[in-house]
C-alpha cells in the first residue's frame, strides 16, 4: 500500500504540452527544475511565485507541483517565501483542497509504514504531513476551515455530530475519498487528529 500525494501519473502525457495545458508529469518535471534553480539562487522568489501561480491554476499543474514540493528534498515549503505564500493564497480552493487531501493521505501512510516497521518511509510521510499542516495554517483561514470541516466529519464517520455549517454532500464526497484509499478506523482517527492539529498553533 503506497501512495504519493494525490499523484497518479497520466499514462499517456502529451509529448509537448502547450502553455497552460501542462500535464501532471510535465508539471512535476518543471517544478523540479524550478526548485533546483531556486535552491541554487538562480531563480528569485518573485519569479518562482509567478511561475508556480500559473502552474497551480490547473489541477494537473497543482498536483505536479505539490508532489515535488511536498515529497522532495527542497526546503521550499519548510521556509515558504512570502511571495509564494501570497500566490498560493490567491490560488483559491484548489490549493486548499489538494493540501487537505495530502494531509490526510500522508497521515494515513505514516501509520501504515509504522505498522510495517518501515521507519524511513514513515519519516518521509510525517515530513509531508508536517508540510501540509504548516501550509494549511498559512492559507486563507475561512477557505481552510470550510475544507477541513467536512474532511474531519468524514474521518470521524459519525462519532461526532456534523456541524450545521458542514455540507452533507461535502462530507459524503470525503467519505468516498477515504473509502477509495481503504483507510481503516485507526487511520481515520489519525487523520482526524491531524486535522484538529492544524488549528493548534
Amino acid at each position: 500500500m503506497t501512495a504519493t500525494p494525490e499523484a497518479t501519473p497520466d499514462p499517456s502525457p502529451e509529448a509537448t504540452p502547450q502553455p497552460g495545458q501542462q500535464t501532471f508529469v510535465a508539471a512535476m518535471q518543471v517544478s523540479q527544475e524550478w526548485l533546483a534553480a531556486w535552491e541554487a539562487g538562480e531563480l528569485s522568489e518573485e519569479v518562482l511565485a509567478d511561475r508556480v501561480a500559473a502552474l497551480v491554476s490547473t489541477l494537473d499543474g497543482a498536483r505536479g507541483f505539490f508532489v515535488v514540493a511536498l515529497t522532495g528534498e527542497a526546503p521550499l515549503l519548510d521556509r515558504l517565501p512570502e511571495a509564494l505564500l501570497l500566490a498560493l493564497r490567491r490560488s483559491g480552493p484548489l490549493v486548499v483542497d489538494l493540501t487537505a487531501r495530502n494531509l490526510a493521505m500522508s497521515t494515513a501512510m505514516a501509520l501504515h509504514h509504522s505498522r510495517s516497521g518501515d521507519g524511513e518511509q514513515q519519516a518521509a510521510s510525517l515530513r509531508v504531513q508536517g508540510r501540509c499542516r504548516e501550509l494549511l495554517r498559512q492559507l486563507e483561514p475561512s477557505a481552510v476551515k470550510s475544507r477541513l470541516e467536512p474532511l474531519l466529519a468524514a474521518a470521524l464517520a459519525g462519532e461526532e455530530a456534523t456541524s450545521e455549517d458542514t455540507s452533507e454532500a461535502a462530507v459524503a464526497s470525503d467519505r468516498a475519498f477515504l473509502r477509495r484509499w481503504g483507510y481503516d478506523a485507526e487511520q481515520r482517527g489519525a487523520i482526524a487528529a491531524a486535522i484538529e492539529a492544524v488549528a493548534e498553533a
